[in-house]
This record gives C-alpha cells, structure tokens and sequence, in this order.
C-alpha cells in the first residue's frame, strides 16, 4: 500500500551554495541513466570539472555542462531544457559545438518561464533559487559564486506534480489562454521545427 500525500517518507535535504555544484550537478545530473528535465529563467554557461579519466581533467581543465549533456544524450537519456530568455553568447556558442551530437537533446523557450526545477530519473527533484548558470550552479569559486538555497528530494508526489507541471508548460497547454501569446517569440502550441543553435 503507497503512503498517502499526507503520511508519506520521502527523502529531503537542504542544499546550500556550493552544494548546488556538489550534490545536484555532479552528484545527481552527470549521473543521470534516462531522463533530465531542466527549467530556468536564465540559461547562461556552465562549467565544470572535465570528466574523470580524461586528459583534461588530469590538466585541471574545466569543460561547458553541455558536453555532459551531451555524452548523457548519446547514451540515450532524454535531455529537455525550459528556458525563458534569450541563452548568453556562450552558450549558444556551446550549443553550437555540441548540437551535431546531441540527438536527444532539446530547448524550449517560453517568456514566462521563471521556475528553477530539475528532475532526474523521475527520482529525484530540484525545488530552489538557483538558475542554469555559472554564478548558480557552477564551479566558482565561494567568493564569486550566487547565495543559493534549494532542496533535493525523492518524494514522489512533489516529482509527479512538478513533472506535470513542466510537461504542461513544455508541450503548450498553457499558450491558449496566455495574455502574452502576441509577443511570444515562438509558442510551444505550434508545430515543432528542428531548431538550430544561432552563431
């Protein structure tokens, strides 16, 4: 018999800082074996230590978090980023490296998008303040990095709404009464296109 959403157990743990990087990015992301689902008001890149084993990383070199998901999505692994705003120059400039090799991997953009959400596996979730950034989830150092608070947990009601509610928002169900539908630069409820990086 499942736990009802007022009596269940459900792991939580408060992450702080540097602990986005730690225990959501490498702990919980890289490791990732079907599925990441990523919201974010802002996209910006992301840096982190180059994989083990690699001569870059014996160099101490530090690679885009795109070339993670990356790797993740030639693995199979379902890679969806919800972004509102316009990604930064370098990022796109990322994407563009990455994009030849990155079936599997796909933006949407929706202006209202202002959550920061991350599902794992469909076991693990994100809640917090922390956008997809260097400042928010990145390898800076402590006296350059954002004040970040959020939470990561396994509760599986709080993933099946905030997957709902991520799904909803991705596949358009939200464009039709949207007020802002007339200057949305694309709507979710239209025909999909292959979207290709800007240079």
């Amino acid at each position: 018999m499942s736990a009802s959403p007022k009596n269940r157990v459900a792991k939580v743990s408060l992450v702080v800082d540097r602990e986005h990087y730690d225990d959501l990015v490498m702990g919980t992301i890289a490791k990732a074996r079907t599925s990441v689902w990523i919201g974010t008001a802002n996209l910006k890149d992301l840096h982190v230590e180059a994989p083990i084993g690699s001569t870059a990383r014996a160099r101490g070199r530090y690679v885009s978090m795109l070339e993670i998901l990356r790797d993740l999505a030639k693995r199979g692994v379902e890679i969806r980023i919800l972004h509102s705003g316009t990604p930064s120059g370098p990022f796109r400039a990322s994407l563009a490296k990455v994009a030849r090799d990155a079936k599997g991997m796909e933006l949407r953009q929706c202006p209202r998008v202002h959550l920061k959400l991350i599902a794992v596996d469909g076991r693990a979730l994100y809640l917090g303040s922390a956008n997809f950034t260097g400042a928010g989830l990145g390898a800076k150092g402590d006296g350059r990095r954002n004040f970040e608070m959020g939470i990561l947990t396994d509760d599986e009601v709080l993933l099946d709404a905030s997957q709902a509610r991520f799904d909803a928002i991705w596949r358009g169900k939200e464009c039709g009464p949207c007020r802002l539908r007339s200057v949305c630069p694309k709507p979710l409820d239209r025909p999909m296109t292959l979207r290709r990086p800007r240079k």
